[in-house]
């Protein structure tokens, strides 16, 4: 795996990255990409909650806030 590949759960604060693949299966998978997380989607990460669990992320326009068992099933390239 590339090593600017991660899982969106370790995107850092302020980078953007763009959405690679889905890890997810089912209802679990729906949900994600009728939340914009669709390949090809830009995503950046906004803010953590002072227990670390949810963040937010920008999404499409919209601030989204996802745990981190959510977000480690979206697979992201970090932007430079």
């Amino acid at each position: 795996m590339e090593s600017n590949v991660l899982s969106l759960d370790q995107l850092l604060i302020g980078k953007k990255a763009i959405v690679r693949a889905l890890v997810a299966e089912g209802l679990e998978r729906r949900r994600l990409l009728d939340l914009g997380l669709v390949q090809g989607t830009p995503v950046e990460a906004l803010h953590v909650s002072p227990t670390g669990d949810p963040i937010a992320y920008s999404i499409m326009g919209a601030v989204i806030a996802l745990r981190n068992n959510d977000a480690s099933k979206v697979i992201v390239q970090d932007l430079p």
